[in-house]
């Protein structure tokens, strides 16, 4: 039998329905698993163990009298630190912010996740301000990839990565500006949608940044599109809203009327280790044999476009980091502040409007690299599981950002992209693949996802405890 860290989301739903389980039960046995590994990985930023048994008790007397508010009503879930809950302060990973307040209201993700009678079982830890693709933060400490404790999970979605790895709920909230759901993913053997900008409103927004699910398995990423990808008046680049269900309509794909581009190497940023290229190349092969016609793709990305891409974040970052008082700046991660101010400091209008223009040739690129195929498939991160110590895979503050060029350009493109888990290295790490679809075409890309994960090989058994 399954035990309770197991159950999908839509499990545990008709257990709850028919009376077999009940919300409490399953946050009493989650909120112990999560004590028994947090020693271990440090995923959570707070466990809201009071909070949650309260919610998961209204929830079981809902079903109990035959009113659910949603199918996911009572279903555990944690929220990234960032993604602002009430009464929680959000400090989005930085000691600079450890006396942070309280947030007064739920971001719109969360608020979804509150209406629809979620649990929330605590909020997961992050790198300095998001801007690491690493589970290193100067306020949360080191969070440790489940798989193996001396690999980095990567990040900034670094907790909910290792969260969704070692069992602790079968939902799990991320953001994402340059790949902070797809690289911790890949790394942590895991399914992620990035879903198209406007999706998923979130507050506040920016350019690139969304929300999106982390989740062992596609059906569960799909539940949880139907309550966050609702309409949320405090996101100005919110998409119009779509009626569909994303769960119902998952099934069912014609692989063969697909014609599927296949993107081995960017050309830029950090060389495919040959097991992530083995990795992708295995996936396509398997698309191809279900009746696609596969297509390798040259690169759109250049060089330049990446360093312009990182030139505007160091920018962004920057101000971020120059505006706070110097007893606060001794706080931040002193690798983050060596990236942010090494070139930036120096950066004049026309420097930062060079880098943007950059990063709308990377927009453009990727867009119409795209346009002739449904659905394209690359790696997600070039490289496996490194130094779970390391701010940075090589950790050098000047080039910190070399292993994002297969996922950032999406960011900016507004495309949805997903990580799904593929197969393993040979010492049994995780390697995902990556999907990606037109603009606003989420739902086709977890219908693809779907129909890869009943073609991948055997999957590894779940992290156990040692």
């Amino acid at each position: 039998m399954s035990t309770i860290d197991e159950y999908s989301a839509a499990q545990l739903s008709g257990l709850y329905r028919s009376g077999a389980l009940s919300p409490v039960e399953v946050a009493d046995a989650l909120l112990a698993r999560i004590e028994a590994w947090e020693p271990r990985i440090n995923a959570m930023y707070r466990v809201l163990r009071p909070r949650a048994l309260e919610q998961a008790k209204a929830s079981e007397a809902r079903w109990r009298a035959g009113r659910p508010l949603s199918p996911l009503d009572g279903v555990p879930v944690t929220i990234k630190e960032n993604i602002a809950t009430e009464g929680v302060p959000s400090p989005i990973g930085t000691r600079a912010n450890e006396d942070a307040d309280p947030a007064a209201a739920d971001a719109p993700p969360a608020a979804r996740l509150r209406e629809a009678g979620c649990v929330l079982l605590g909020k997961t830890t992050m790198p300095d301000y998001g801007m690491l693709s690493s589970g290193l933060s100067s306020l949360h400490g080191v969070t440790r990839n489940p798989w193996r404790l001396d690999r980095n999970t990567s990040g900034s979605s670094a907790g909910a990565g290792a969260a969704a790895a070692a069992g602790y709920a079968p939902l799990h909230l991320g953001t994402d500006i340059g790949g902070s759901l797809r690289l911790p993913a890949t790394h942590c053997g895991i399914f992620a949608l990035k879903p198209s900008l406007g999706r998923v409103p979130i507050y506040p927004p920016y350019m690139g940044r969304v929300a999106g699910p982390m989740t062992r398995s596609v059906a569960d990423a799909a539940l949880l599109m139907n309550a966050i990808a609702r309409p949320d008046a405090r996101d100005f680049m919110s998409l119009p809203p779509h009626e569909v269900d994303y769960a119902a309509a998952l099934e069912g794909l014609a692989l063969n009327k697909l014609r599927v581009g296949f993107l081995p190497d960017m050309g830029a940023g950090l060389p495919v280790h040959p097991e992530v290229r083995a990795a992708a190349a295995a996936a396509v092969r398997a698309l191809a044999s279900a009746g696609c016609v596969v297509e390798e793709m040259r690169s759109f990305l250049t060089p330049q476009m990446l360093d312009g891409m990182c030139r505007f974040f160091e920018a962004r970052s920057y101000g971020d980091y120059a505006q706070l008082p110097a007893a606060k700046q001794a706080k931040v991660l002193p690798f983050i502040a060596e990236w942010c101010s090494w070139r930036a400091r120096s950066f004049s209008g026309r420097d930062v409007m060079q880098a943007y223009g950059q990063v709308m040739a990377m927009r453009e690129a990727a867009v119409a690299a795209c346009q002739r195929y449904d659905f394209v498939v690359s790696p997600v991160s070039p490289i496996l599981p490194y130094a779970a110590e390391s701010a940075a895979p090589g950790d050098d503050p000047h080039n910190a950002l070399p292993h994002i060029a297969f996922t950032v350009a999406y960011n900016m493109s507004e495309q949805p992209a997903a990580s799904l888990n593929w197969s393993a290295s040979a010492d049994g790490l995780p390697i995902g693949v990556q999907l990606i679809g037109r603009r606003f075409d989420d739902l086709g890309v977890l219908r693809l996802a779907r129909a890869l994960e009943g073609l991948r090989p055997a999957q590894n058994s779940w992290p156990a405890l040692p």
